[in-house]
Order: C-alpha cells, then structure tokens, then sequence
C-alpha cells in the first residue's frame, strides 16, 4: 500500500510544466516513429537516450515510459490505413483495421484501436503498480522447458488460426523458422547455413524482415492496383469528412465487443509481457487467436471486425505494464525499449533487483505514474487531437505515398543496423513476401517464426541438455505440461472441432433429406 500511495503522489510532478513537457513529446515523438514503418519506438528511445544523460533520472523514466506506451499503439496507425504495421505488435491489427479502412471506416478503426489501447494500457499499468513483487515471483515458476513449450504453444496457435490456410500457414512459419537459423549458432560460436556469405554470419536482423515482409511486399502490390487506388481515393475524397466524433467508437459497438473481451485480453498481454522476451506481438497474436476461439462470429474474423482490434491492442498495450516487471525486479528486459530503459536505470546508478521497488522506490514510482498518465490521457487526447490528420493519409496520391513510405522503410532499415548488406536484404525479403502474399501465404506467420525462431531453439536445446537429451522433460515438467495441454485445446477449438461441425451440419442435412 505505501508504494500504491507513492505511486499515486508522483502524479503532482506532471504539473511541472517543464516534466508534462517531456512526457508529452516523448508520447507524440514515440507514435509518429512507430506509425512510420521501420522507424519503431525503440529506435526513437535509441536515438533519444542522449538527452536523457542531462535530466532528471525521474524526468528521464517518465518521458521513457510515454514512448513506450506510444510505441505500442501508434502502430495502428498505418496498420489501419495503409495495411504496413509500424510495429509488430500491431499485425493483428491490420488485420481487421484495414478492411474497415477499405469500407470507409478508418476513423472508426483508429477509434476502437485507441480505447482498446486507453484499456489495456492502463490495466497493465495498474496490474504493473498494485501486482509487480507477487507476479515477479510467479514468472520464476517457467523454467527453460515451460519457456519452450510455451514458445511451441504461440507459433501452433497462430498457424491455426489461419483456418482455411492451415497448411500455408505452416509452411511460411517453417520458413521463418529456417531464416532465423542463418547465422551464428544460439548456443556455439559457429556459423550456419551462410553458404559462404560473410553478410550472413551475424545472421538476418529482426528490422529488415519486418520491413521487407510488411512495408515492401505492400508497396509492391499497391503498385500492381494503382487504378483501383484511384478510384478509392476519388471515392474517399467525395464521400468522407472525418470530423473528431467519427473516432469515437459507439457505446452499442463496445457492448457488443463486451468488457469482458477487453479485460480478458489485457490479462493476456500482461501475463505475456511479465515473461522475458515475449513481447507484445506474441501477447497480440494470443490474445487474437482467443477472441477468435470465443466469438459468436469467428467467420466475421479478418474482414473488418473490431472486436479483433479491441484483442490485439488491448493485450499489446497490456504487455509495456507487465514487461518492465521482469526489467525491474530481475534486470531482465522483457522487450527491446526495456533494454534501453534498463540501460537508463544503469547509467544512473540505479541497480535494478527486488529490493529496488523498496529502497529506490521513489525513482521508480514517477515512471509508473507516467505510464499510466500516457495510457488514460494521452492516447485517448492525441487521436482526438490530431486524429483527422491519420485518416487523410488516404486521400494522398499513391505514387507519392508509397515513394515516401519506400524510401523511409530502406532508410529505416539501413538506420536499425548500419549495414548496405542488411538493407539489400530486406528488398530481397520483400520480394519473396510479395510472391507469398500472391500465392495465399500469410506472411504473419513467417514473421512470429522467425521472431520466435531463436528462443525456441535456444529453449528447446537447454532443457535436452539439462535432461541429458531426455525428451520427457516437457512433460515432466509441470509449467511445460501446462503450456502442452494448453496447445491441445486451442487445437481442438480451433481446427479439430470447426473441421468437424461442417461435416455433421451435412451429414444431418442429408439425412432430413
């Protein structure tokens, strides 16, 4: 209760116009780099860790803690109007955001994008605040065979919910799995599968395949249906005036998602994010594949249906208050923006550990305040602000867009790893993306392959060796076990059980025959 007290007393430092100054352009600088495609949240903390060597360590967390939550859901941004995500925790967004953004109803989109995101993020942070010592304890309990069974239990999940492309699915997330083998080796110094190729001995960065994935395979089939983007800009500048209301999702919309939807998924996007490494595209790509599990309507999935935007930004945004649990208590970052944040802490000589919420409690509690602040006030305040300006991405010639948009992502790969032959890379994924779209492959699962690819290797090799290559560890082991019975379920619901109830709906309607 005292640190709840502390927590809540750190709110009077925001009414230093000097320090709301910085949470507020740390917010606005946090969405426009994750709305742009290559230029992630992470980058912009990157790029503006500098400055904080010459604030205030609480100014510094707390302008730290509005870009990440911004970095989370200003990638709904370009993921609703253009389908390029500005962040991977956004993919499910676009999903069901763009198909409403072809219906003229992007404010809409962006809308319910926001109040799932105002939600989660702050249930996350409240979660964070009044739960952090007892989840830190509990996350402890998923030792190496439970990290990748669960890992197992997340790509299984997504390849599944691809219900007509099952098969395609699997296939582009065992490509991804293949590409995140090239490289040094998890666990030796040893390169692999570089056919002699000294560019590929550190391996493919995470940046290059989501840009040339996303940014470049769309860039390349907006350019095959320039005529048809005419006609849709003619359409969309005759027919819209976006006024500030149309982004306000209406009370019957959030009803029929149901609170429960919300508050379910902002438990998964927590629970993920308290897991190291998880980070907020897997915590989205779960909390998906269970809204589809549930819904009344699964067959309304992929076509433009809010409630999958309230599940995917409800648990992205959930997982910033639960991932800087293991970055607090363990130093141990639950994502990449928490590395840099922990990199802050440790500049200043805040070593993080589990005494740190009670002996330097006071240093920490002002981030937290600001990370609930930038989820209930923030989020909600820019969209209604500047929202209109989003939505008129629309009506901005193709030719002109997309060129930008092409030269910002190249740009913005070659800035995430300095490196021509990285950048070369990502044209070239870009292309094999583009060919996968074409033929019906979603390349979503290739990115969670390969995103996931190194830590289910890594996971998977560690408990073979502590069990001395016995593979009955995975169910031995109780957080494994979980975690595998968990997968059967979702696989029962999800394929065995929807494959089943056609066929017996036909068989029944021959025999009334």
């Amino acid at each position: 209760m005292d640190f709840i007290a502390l927590v809540l007393g750190s709110f009077t430092q925001l009414l230093d116009p000097v320090t709301l100054l910085y949470v507020v352009a740390g917010f606005l600088i946090g969405t426009v780099f994750a709305a742009i495609p290559g230029l992630t949240a992470t980058l912009a903390l990157a790029l503006l860790l500098p400055l904080t060597y010459t604030l205030d360590i609480s100014t510094a967390l707390m302008a730290c803690a509005s870009i990440y939550m911004a970095g989370m859901c200003g990638g709904s941004i370009t993921a609703t109007t253009i389908n390029i995500p500005g962040a991977p925790s956004s993919m499910m967004t676009a999903l069901e955001g763009y198909p409403m953004q072809q219906r003229g109803q992007g404010a809409l989109a962006l809308g319910h994008a926001s109040f799932a995101s105002m939600v989660g993020g702050g249930i996350g942070a409240i979660l964070l605040i009044v739960l952090a010592p007892f989840v830190a304890k509990a996350s402890l309990l998923v030792q190496t065979a439970g990290k990748f069974s669960l890992i197992a239990f997340a790509l299984i999940v997504i390849v599944i919910a691809q219900r007509d492309r099952i098969v395609k699915s699997a296939m582009a997330a065992c490509l991804g799995l293949m590409l995140a083998t090239i490289g040094l080796d998890t666990m030796l110094p040893v390169a692999r599968f570089t056919f002699g190729m000294e560019g590929l001995t550190a391996g493919i960065d995470l940046m290059p395949v989501i840009i040339g994935t996303f940014a470049i395979s769309e860039l390349l089939i907006q350019a095959s249906s320039i005529a048809e983007h005419r006609r849709l800009r003619q359409e969309l500048q005759r027919s819209q005036t976006i006024r500030r209301r149309d982004f306000l999702p209406p009370l019957s919309a959030i009803r029929e998602i149901g609170l429960w939807c919300y508050l379910k998924s902002s438990l998964i996007g927590y629970s993920v994010g308290t897991l190291p490494g998880a980070g907020g595209s897997m915590g989205s790509f779960l909390a998906y594949a269970e809204a589809v599990r549930t819904s009344k309507y699964p067959e309304r999935f992929g076509k433009g249906n809010p409630e999958g935007i309230a599940a995917s930004e409800s648990a992205n945004n959930a997982v910033c208050g639960g991932a800087l649990v293991p970055m607090l208590t363990f130093g141990i970052p639950g994502d990449p923006i928490t590395a840099i944040v922990l990199g802050v802490l440790i500049i200043n000589g805040i070593q993080p550990g589990p005494q740190l919420m009670t002996d330097q409690a006071g240093l920490i509690a002002p981030m937290l305040a600001s990370l609930l602040f930038s989820a209930l006030v923030l989020i909600p305040l820019t969209l209604f602000l500047i929202g209109p300006y989003f939505i008129r991405i629309v009506s901005i010639r193709k030719d002109m867009l997309y060129g930008a948009i092409a030269l910002l992502a190249v740009v913005g790969s070659y800035v995430a790893t300095y490196s021509a032959y990285q950048m070369g890379l990502t044209l070239a994924l870009g292309i094999l993306a583009y060919f996968l779209r074409h033929y019906g492959y979603p390349v979503v699962a290739l990115l969670l392959g390969f995103i996931l690819g190194p830590n289910l290797e890594e996971f998977l090799r560690r408990a073979l060796a502590l069990s001395n290559g016995n593979p009955l560890v995975f169910i031995t082991s109780l957080d494994s076990l979980f975690f595998i019975l968990l997968t059967v379920f979702f696989v029962y619901f999800l394929a065995i059980r929807k494959t089943m109830q056609p066929a017996a709906v036909g068989e029944s309607g021959r025999i009334a025959k």
